[in-house]
């Protein structure tokens, strides 16, 4: 009996001399993911409008006339993707308009609307803000060529930056009333524009993006 406790006491000794097993930490998530895995940098994300959605940049935050566009796609290169909490970073490279139309008296039809001054910066914060801004000396610009009666004129329109709403529900940014200032073009060419927009799925090759 004397026996059996004296080895009870040396067992019990050495289990609480022995080191504790810490366990196994868990890897650091990065802010933008996809499939699960980290966005590298150097990755290109790109994203089209939502099914059934159009672009638009209307003369009044709440109104409908202006322009829209049926198509408009971006391309973003990863500059940046810390841990979360966190904010990426990208360059937006590319941001087309297509199929556009308006609806605006004494135009008949929109030839083009162009994003000039590109590569702009676009941070992704894990709260899910976009923001997108120019080069130091610039401005987003945004030129939209409209066909009228008396030919053809362009509306030239800037902001210093546009912000966005990142959702993982659908992958998705959207861009809603952010406001640009006409800076040349006719009377034709509204004073304000409203820029609205949803691109979903934003995403890496074929895999959606998520932000963490």
């Amino acid at each position: 009996m004397r026996t059996r406790s004296l080895l009870t006491l040396v067992g019990t000794v050495a289990a609480l001399s022995l080191p504790a097993v810490a366990p196994a930490a868990a890897a650091d998530t990065p802010v933008l993911t996809a499939g699960g895995n980290a966005v590298a940098v150097g990755d290109v994300l790109t994203a089209s409008l939502a099914s059934g959605t159009a672009a638009t940049l209307y003369s009044s935050a709440t109104g409908t006339s202006g322009v829209s566009c049926s198509s408009s796609a971006f391309t973003a290169t990863v500059t940046d993707n810390p841990t979360a909490p966190g904010t990426a970073t990208e360059s937006l490279t590319g941001h087309t308009f297509g199929s556009c139309s308006a609806n605006v008296i004494g135009v008949l039809g929109v030839t083009g609307v162009t994003v000039n001054n590109l590569a702009y910066t676009t941070s992704v914060s894990s709260d899910g803000t976009v923001l997108v801004t120019p080069a130091a000396n610039s401005t987003i610009q945004t030129t939209v060529v409209l066909r009228t009666l008396l030919g053809s004129i362009n509306c030239v329109y800037q902001a210093p930056s546009i912000k966005g709403v990142a959702n993982n529900a659908d992958n998705s940014i959207t861009f809603t009333g952010q406001e640009f200032s006409k800076v040349s073009g006719s009377s034709l060419c509204f004073a304000k524009g409203y820029f609205t927009a949803k691109y979903s799925p934003v995403t890496d090759g074929t895999t959606p993006v998520t932000v963490n």
